[in-house]
């Protein structure tokens, strides 16, 4: 086991050589996410969040919902600009899978600061000890044969370890059409029965986790199946949040 931990850090140190950590919002050299990036990351702050569907200073009217949400709640930490983006790109398209700890710690602090604020039925957003399980969004199987893995599967394992609760690996998801130049209403039905529950979920309270809430169409998708199936109730976190 020794010698198998040896030759690892061997091989990163020669990796590091070859091709140095790079900081994924500036590319400067030295790590994921270089300070300056870090102090720059725009945080969503959770009180003026739509307790409906996490968007920013959407608590008084949102207009990306109008209450219409099946997930209870939705907390996003943080919103499309800066590094952001890329700390979504780089670990979904470009295998920097180091970035996988990092985005389930931003998503960690905001469920954290959720849970100060009360969802629509008066509840915190988000209740650690009232969760039974963390689940995801998952790739379709032609894009886990591409990349080789499931991004939002290793951000979700990583989550669910610092939250201290079980993966339920529970959904499944077939291929759909390009969504990027789709609306609102195309989204929601480009990926209406798209997704199914492959797991008995009955009476779980679950968080269901993804990189980018645009429309909310992959996560309405998720949570109507997995509701299907039983689900007490599901709420919804992602890294980021576009509105």
């Amino acid at each position: 086991m020794g010698m198998r931990r040896f030759a690892h850090k061997a091989a990163d140190a020669a990796l590091e050589l070859l091709y140095p950590t790079r900081c994924v919002g500036c590319e400067m050299p030295g790590e994921l996410l270089c300070d300056e990036c870090r102090a720059d990351l725009p945080w969503i702050e959770q009180r003026r969040a739509c307790p409906v569907c996490g968007a920013a200073f959407g608590d008084v009217t949102c207009t990306g919902c109008e209450g219409d949400w099946e997930p209870r709640a939705t907390i996003a930490a943080l919103g499309f600009t800066g590094a952001a983006p890329r700390m979504a790109t780089c670990l979904k398209d470009y295998h920097e899978l180091r970035l996988a700890p990092v985005n389930a710690a931003a998503m960690l602090c905001a469920l954290e600061e959720a849970s100060f604020w009360p969802a629509r039925d008066g509840r915190p957003r988000f209740d650690a000890p009232a969760t039974d399980a963390v689940c995801f969004v998952p790739a379709t199987a032609e894009a886990y044969a591409r990349r080789g893995y499931d991004h939002m599967e290793l951000t979700a394992r990583k989550l669910a370890s610092m939250l201290g609760l079980p993966l339920a690996d529970a959904l499944a998801r077939r291929a759909a059409s390009d969504q990027r130049d789709l609306g609102r209403t195309g989204r929601a039905e480009n990926l209406r029965g798209t997704m199914s529950a492959v797991e008995d979920v009955s009476g779980l309270r679950l968080l269901l986790v993804d990189d980018v809430v645009t429309t909310g169409a992959s996560i309405r998708e998720a949570t109507r199946a997995l509701l299907r199936r039983g689900a007490a109730e599901v709420t919804a976190c992602s890294l980021i949040r576009v509105w």
